[in-house]
């Protein structure tokens, strides 16, 4: 017996990444390999932050390289539904600028 593994279809992968209810060191990993998986498969990158309860600081240094290294490559990348929790964090640590957040509550670059 062969074991065969599913690559993904680019053409059909879903792009939009939702962030966990607690983004913590321990969930960072998973995000890491998500994040690179949606650059390589597609032309963007999609973040819900719609769940969000609580950030840490290597969930949002994820979210910083990421949205460098999709500008770098010409690719879209949004932060969406963010979270009154997400966005106050966000505000709280000055990085409203880094991450695009606008008033709008809808973070793209």
């Amino acid at each position: 017996m062969t074991l065969m593994l599913n690559q993904p279809d680019p053409e059909s992968a879903v792009d939009t990444i939702h962030l966990p209810a607690h983004g913590t060191t321990v969930t960072a990993e998973d995000l890491k390999v998500r994040l690179v998986l949606a650059a390589n498969l597609g032309d963007r990158v999609i973040v819900d932050a719609s769940g969000v309860e609580s950030v840490g600081q290597a969930v949002l240094q994820l979210l910083i390289a990421a949205r460098i290294d999709a500008q770098a490559a010409g690719h879209a990348f949004a932060i969406t539904n963010p979270s009154q929790a997400f966005t106050a964090r966000v505000a709280a640590l000055g990085l409203n600028h880094t991450l695009a957040m606008t008033a709008e509550e809808d973070v793209e670059s």
